[in-house]
């Protein structure tokens, strides 16, 4: 079925012809181009995001005052703001909210120079396409606010336009990266150096290095690696503890839970500098699928203030590796809200077993004693301290990662009582209320000693549908009122909504925002407010403010009222025809949803040519009601010059169940062309105007990938492919993505080299023109090597191909000139040869 067909000719008894694209000369390209940009400018997401409520006083006019990060017009880079919400409005007006900076003059981009080689690629890893100051942490008691810009790190506190910003002095030369305020005491301030923790009090200045373990290449501490970074999006490797410990001689102990990491065994990879001038290489460790992984363990670290002369480390009593000899990766870390336990996610390495696990501070031992001491140490734990494994979950297909965990401050020592999500019993992705029995074992830790029972565990959400899992934050908790906010799917695959539940009694399930788009949100601390950021498929994005009207005596039916505006949608001011969704029930039995952009001044009885563009991979979703005008105008200028665009989410992508994402376990690159080619029928079915005899398949990353093995099992389909940075030789693809989906080479050899292109290269065409390959040369995720190997294998076989190289560009075209370059060479690619 579609939805939202506007009125097409009849194209009965009409003759078909072709329609052909007009041919450009590459600076009429560029032109199109530059008008596309152009336009781009007029409607691009400049929205305001990271939000933070404050209350204000009874006797201000203003309920709340809110934070945010955002891009006002006048400026190119991302800014620290702040709006007043006020307590009345006029319900005949529209208002919409200043936005005002909390810092004047202040430029976050450095002045000369470029980013380090740390700022770089966390940027790649984040997916960060914005400069200026891009995160922020926030003290809440203190009204303390902390970021990174120009490669130093600043703080303020909110004095309206005339916040004074504080540079943070320091003896280093390096990049302070990751830093944090300390929740017990905000004059403390946590960063990484080099693979080091180090800790600065911005009172008197004073400067510390806690951390000394990376003496050389192998080690670092409280640094997330390269694949948790990239494969389980965690991008810190320490956390402080909430509650600092009020000793009796009027002092405070401060704790830092970290992780160190020992890459040894890694591999070591050489990536093209972005200095290439210098003929310089980067270092990376990069543990490629089936290979040597490295090896993880927490430590604590103990402050004593008020001075920093040192930090105590304290080590486990026991390696981690026999404590929890199944878990390969820690996916998730922090403290309750009471610091009274630590707690960490594990994983195995195949990724089907997930465990929750508390560890006491007083599990911990001081670390570098001698063997007397050591002893003692152990001895005093006695059998009363152990970890306790809470909750675990076990996938035959595999576990998704999630930031779900809400504890609840103890009523008893004996148990503890969570909300968490689980996929795996139902198939979807839902919200569960769980107490644990803090069962006490034996002293020897042997393998399962610290699996404490259930006691109860209740469903607090069910459907064929998912709690979103992938949003920041995730759920907000409302313990007063015994309620959970959270965003989910209930309503439609398509459409992201906030909806409410009692976590207590479950039962209704209440969604508060505005169906027909799709919604992201941010929920105040007090539970009376929540902003929007929505958009749907024809209208571009808003931002809006929300109050939620009604009882305190029955808080899950109180009414969503539109309270203000920060940001109005803005309007379309050029050719832009928003793409129509689809579904269809593939031969699989699932419904499948596809996006179609139209061929603009469509004319019965011609045949366009079509290209679909794809993704198709695990955790992506391309096809949902929400505005599309800006991440992919390009599908807009494709179908304004002539193309029929077609989009299909088929098997293996995310929001639609484990089954249907775990249809790719183990052979990937299968199901995903079925569903694309069947969907390419479908439309071609039922309109007339899409030419089968010239479909092009384009992606990146995930999507190159597949584009090439369209090329490869359906040649027949597809007349050309275009592959951007496509993964070629899954055996050199790293170990948290691929065993997830695959396994190990050794245990799944088939899989490997059935989904491994560069070993079929004898099905690639003969004919020059098919295939266009394009590549950054610095890319340190899909490494150039796949396409170096690819392209050695075609010459081996006589192969013709085409090879578009970006020199100074990683995984993401991310400069704007190669950017503009990338598009051009796709609508010159397409124009001569589809």
């Amino acid at each position: 079925m579609f939805y939202e067909t506007p009125n097409v000719h009849s194209m009965e008894d009409v003759i078909p012809t072709q329609f052909q694209v007009e041919k450009h000369t590459w600076d009429g390209l560029r032109k199109i181009i530059h008008q596309s940009h152009k336009t781009t400018g007029m409607i691009i997401s400049k929205a305001p995001h990271d939000f933070q409520f404050i209350q204000k006083d009874e006797g201000s006019p203003h309920s709340h005052r809110v934070y945010y990060l955002g891009m006002p017009n006048i400026f190119m880079e991302n800014a620290l703001l702040y709006s007043d919400i006020p307590k009345k409005i006029r319900k005949d007006s529209l208002l919409v909210l200043s936005w005002k900076m909390m810092l004047d003059h202040f430029q976050a981009s450095p002045h000369h120079g470029g980013l380090s080689r740390e700022e770089e690629l966390l940027r790649e890893r984040k997916r960060l396409g914005v400069s200026g100051i891009t995160s922020y942490d926030f003290h809440r008691p203190s009204g303390l606010f902390l970021f990174q810009a120009n490669s130093s790190l600043y703080y303020c506190r909110d004095g309206g336009n005339d916040s004074l910003t504080v540079k943070i002095k320091s003896q280093n030369s390096g990049t302070r990266m990751d830093p944090k305020i300390c929740p017990g005491d905000p004059d403390f301030i946590g960063f990484i150096i080099n693979n080091d923790i180090w800790v600065t009090n911005i009172k008197t200045g004073e400067e510390r290095r806690l951390t000394f373990c990376h003496k050389d290449d192998p080690k670092s501490a409280g640094v997330a690696t390269f694949v948790t970074q990239e494969e389980f999006d965690r991008f810190t490797g320490y956390w402080w503890s909430p509650a600092a410990r009020e000793e009796s001689d009027g002092g405070k102990t401060l704790q830092i839970l970290y992780e160190e990491v020992d890459e040894s065994e890694v591999e070591i990879i050489h990536v093209p500098s972005p200095a290439l001038e210098e003929r310089k290489t980067d270092v990376y460790r990069y543990p490629r699928a089936g290979t040597q992984a490295l090896k993880t363990s927490v430590f604590i670290l103990v402050l004593c203030l008020p001075q920093i002369v040192s930090a105590q480390e304290k080590e486990l009593p026991v390696p981690f590796t026999s404590l929890f000899p199944c878990a390969e990766y820690i996916t998730r870390a922090g403290w309750t809200k009471d610091g009274r336990y630590a707690w960490a996610v594990m994983m195995d390495r195949r990724q089907q077993r997930l465990q929750l696990v508390l560890l006491p501070p007083a599990f911990f031992i001081p670390s570098h004693q001698d063997e007397a001491s050591r002893q003692e140490s152990l001895e005093a734990l006695g059998d009363a301290v152990q970890p306790f494994i809470i909750y675990q979950e076990t996938s035959n297909i595999w576990i998704n990662v999630h930031d779900i965990f809400h504890p609840f401050i103890q009523t008893s020592d004996e148990e503890i009582t969570f909300i968490t999500v689980n996929e795996s019993k139902t198939g979807f992705c839902h919200l569960y209320k769980i107490t644990s029995v803090l069962q006490r074992g034996s002293y020897h830790w042997a393998k399962e000693d610290f699996k404490c029972p259930v006691k109860e565990e209740l469903t607090v959400t069910s459907g064929e549908w998912e709690v979103l899992r992938s949003s920041s934050p995730q759920i907000w908790v409302d313990e007063a009122a015994k309620l959970v906010y959270f965003q989910g799917t209930k309503d439609s695959p398509l459409e992201h909504h906030l909806y409410v539940v009692s976590y207590d009694s479950p039962g209704e399930i209440a969604r508060l925002t505005k169906p027909g788009f799709s919604h992201s949100c941010s929920v105040s601390q007090t539970f009376d407010m929540f902003i929007s950021h929505y958009s749907s498929l024809t209208s571009s994005p808003c931002v809006h403010i929300f109050k939620l009207n009604g009882s305190d005596s029955d808080p899950l039916h109180k009414e969503p009222q539109f309270w203000a505006s920060m940001k109005e949608p803005p309007g379309f001011t050029f050719d832009y025809t928003p793409p129509e969704i689809f579904s269809f029930t593939g031969k699989s039995g699932f419904e499948l949803y596809g996006m179609l952009y139209k061929p603009h001044h469509l004319v019965p009885g011609r045949k366009h040519p079509t290209v679909v563009f794809v993704y198709g991979g695990p955790q992506v979703q391309l096809v949902n009601n929400s505005f599309k005008g800006v991440k992919y105008l390009r599908l807009n200028t494709l179908a304004s010059l002539g193309y029929a665009v077609l989009v299909i989410d088929g098997r293996g992508s995310c929001q639609r169940g484990l089954q249907f994402e775990g249809a790719v376990k183990d052979k990937m690159g299968q199901v995903e062309i079925e569903d694309q080619v069947e969907g390419l029928h479908y439309v071609a079915d039922k309109y007339k105007f899409v030419d089968l005899s010239r479909v092009a398949i384009h992606g990146w990353s995930y999507g190159g990938f597949l584009s090439l093995m369209g090329l490869v099992h359906k040649p027949d389909v597809f007349k050309v492919a275009i592959a951007g940075a496509p993964v070629t030789l899954w055996m050199a693809y790293d170990t948290g993505y691929t065993e997830r989906y695959l396994d190990t080479p050794e245990k799944n050899k088939q899989g490997y080299e059935a989904c491994s292109v560069a070993l079929h290269v004898d099905k690639l065409p003969n004919e020059p023109n098919r295939l266009l390959i394009l590549h950054g040369f610095l890319d340190e995720n899909v490494h150039f090597f796949h396409t170096n190997f690819l392209v050695s294998q075609m010459i081996r076989a006589g192969k013709p191909y085409n090879l578009q190289v970006y020199p100074n560009e990683r995984h993401s075209i991310r400069c704007p000139e190669s950017g503009e370059h990338y598009e051009i060479t796709l609508l010159h690619f397409l124009q001569q040869n589809l």
